[in-house]
C-alpha cells in the first residue's frame, strides 16, 4: 500500500457516468513515445494478473451467481471518486489527457487485482469507448459547480409546461469518429500482443426516466407536479421514455451496441457474466435483447407506491422490455414499491440500498433474484474506519439474507478519508464474513 495515495487528486471523474462521454477533443490527440512505454508496461502487468487461475475462478463465480446458483456472497468495491485518493498525481506518470485517462484505468485494474481483495474480475482486455457528445434533448440545464468533482446547483429549463415542453425532443448526439478511431488505433498499436483492444460503446449508465425529468424541471417542481400538473408530468415522462427507446433503436440499427454478458459493470453493481445472453438466435449484431438493461428512480424516493405505479412504472416498463435480463434500483429503498417493481420484464438484479428494510427485501427476493446489497459508503469516509461496526453490520445483514443470492457492493464513495487502506480493510472484513456464512447448503 506504500505505493498508493499521498498526493493531490488527478481530478478525473471516476463515476460510472464519467465514462459515458470521454470529453476528448481533436486537440487531445497527443501521446508521446515515453507515454506509450509507460502504458505498455502497465498493460503487461494487467495481462499477467488477468491470466491467473484465480481470475478464471472469479469469473465462474459471477456466472453461477448471475444464474442464481448458490455460491458464497460476492464482494465488489468501486470507490468511484475515492479512486482519486488511491491513485493520485504522486503515482501518475503520463501528462497528456488521453494517456492519463488510460493510465488511470490500467492502474485501477492493477490495484483491484493486487490490493483490493474483492471479487472484481480483471480481464486481458482494453476497452475504447466512442467519443460522443452529451445527449441533446432540445433543452439544457445551466450548472453552477463548486469544483470539477464537487456539488452543484442548476437552473432547470422547463419553467412553464405549456411553453417549454414543446421544445423537448428525443436525444440527438454525435460520434466524433476521428477522435474515436485515433484512440482505437493508438490503443491497438500500444497494446498489440498484450491486451485485446475492443471498441465498446458505453451509451448509458441508467435508462431511468426521472433523473432527466428532474434535470429539465427541478426536483422540487417535480414533486409538486405530481399533484399540481399530473398530466404534464406524465407527458414529460412519456417524452423521455420515448427518447430512450428511439436512441436504443438507433444504436441497435447502426451496430453500435456491445454485449455486456462479460466483465462489464451492469446495473448499480455487479458484473454481467451469464450464459443467458446473448439470445440463442444471436448472429453477431448486438440487439438490446442480447444485453442487460437497467432503470431506477432514485428521485422519487418520497413518492407513494401508488403514485410511482401511476406516473413512473408505465414509462419505465417499455424500456425494460427491450432487454434480455434487467436490473432495477440504486439508492432508493425498494421495499415500499416492490409489489410494482417485481413486474418488470426479466428482472434479475435488485438493488438493496442502505435505506431499504433488509428483512422485507430478503423475504421478497429469496433465491429468485440477486439481492444487490449496498452498505453505507459513509463507513469508509473517515481517516480511521470502525472495523467492529463494519463487521457487525455485515454479519447481521448476511444472517438476515441467508437463503438469498447475495452480492455486497461498496460504491458511491466521494471520499475514503484520504486513506487507501480503508477500501482494502473493508474488503477483507466483507470477504471474511461472506466465507463464514454457509449459503451453499441452505
Amino acid at each position: 500500500m506504500k505505493n498508493y495515495g499521498g498526493g493531490p487528486s488527478t481530478g478525473i471523474d471516476q463515476t460510472a457516468a464519467g465514462k459515458i462521454t470521454t470529453g476528448f477533443t481533436k486537440e487531445d490527440l497527443v501521446i508521446t513515445e515515453e507515454e506509450k512505454t509507460i502504458l505498455k508496461k502497465l498493460a503487461e502487468k494487467v495481462r499477467e494478473l488477468a491470466t491467473t487461475p484465480e481470475m478464471e475462478e472469479i469469473k465462474t463465480l459471477w456466472k453461477k451467481h448471475n444464474m442464481l446458483e448458490k455460491t458464497r456472497p460476492l464482494i465488489f468495491c468501486d470507490p468511484e471518486n475515492g479512486w482519486n485518493e488511491i491513485i493520485t498525481e504522486k503515482q501518475m506518470e503520463c501528462k497528456n489527457k488521453i494517456p492519463r485517462r488510460w493510465e488511470m484505468d490500467l492502474r485501477k485494474e492493477i490495484f483491484w487485482a493486487e490490493e483490493m481483495g474483492d471479487d472484481k474480475p480483471v480481464e486481458p482486455v482494453f476497452d475504447v469507448p466512442h467519443t460522443v457528445t452529451p445527449d441533446d434533448w432540445g433543452l439544457k440545464a445551466e450548472y453552477k459547480q463548486t469544483d470539477k468533482l464537487g456539488s452543484y446547483v442548476w437552473d432547470p429549463p422547463i419553467k412553464d409546461y405549456k411553453k417549454d415542453l414543446k421544445k423537448l425532443h428525443s436525444p440527438v448526439f454525435e460520434i466524433d469518429w476521428e477522435v474515436t478511431n485515433w484512440c482505437l488505433e493508438t490503443a491497438r498499436e500500444i497494446f498489440r500482443g498484450i491486451l485485446e483492444v475492443r471498441l465498446k460503446g458505453t451509451w448509458w449508465w441508467s435508462l431511468g426516466i426521472t433523473w432527466p425529468a428532474v434535470t429539465f424541471r427541478g426536483i422540487t417542481n417535480i414533486l409538486y407536479d405530481f399533484i399540481d400538473h399530473p398530466d404534464e408530468l406524465k407527458e414529460l415522462f412519456s417524452i423521455i421514455s420515448t427518447g430512450h427507446l428511439k436512441k436504443l433503436d438507433y444504436l441497435e440499427e447502426n451496430g453500435l451496441l456491445s454485449l455486456n454478458n462479460d466483465g462489464t459493470y451492469v446495473g448499480s453493481g455487479g458484473f454481467g457474466y451469464t450464459d443467458k445472453l446473448p439470445q440463442p438466435d444471436f448472429k453477431g449484431k448486438v440487439r438490446t435483447i442480447d444485453m442487460w438493461g437497467f432503470t431506477e428512480s432514485q428521485e422519487t424516493v418520497n413518492v407513494s407506491p401508488d403514485m410511482y405505479a401511476e406516473f413512473v412504472f408505465p414509462y419505465e416498463k417499455p424500456i425494460m422490455e427491450r432487454f434480455g435480463l434487467t436490473c432495477y434500483g440504486c439508492c432508493e429503498p425498494l421495499h415500499p414499491r416492490w409489489h410494482i417493481v417485481k413486474n418488470h420484464h426479466n428482472l434479475r438484479r435488485v438493488s438493496c440500498s442502505p435505506w431499504a428494510e433488509l428483512e422485507k427485501m430478503a423475504d421478497y427476493l429469496q433465491d429468485r433474484y440477486i439481492l444487490s446489497m449496498k452498505p453505507n459508503p459513509a463507513d469508509l469516509s473517515k481517516p480511521q474506519i470502525n472495523h467492529d461496526k463494519i463487521r457487525r453490520e455485515i454479519r447481521k445483514a448476511l444472517e438476515i439474507t441467508k437463503g438469498c443470492v447475495v452480492e455486497i457492493i461498496m460504491k458511491d464513495n466521494h471520499t475514503i478519508g484520504g486513506r487507501p487502506e480503508n477500501v482494502v480493510e473493508w474488503c477483507k472484513i466483507a470477504k471474511d464474513e461472506a466465507t463464514k456464512i454457509d449459503y451453499v447448503s441452505i
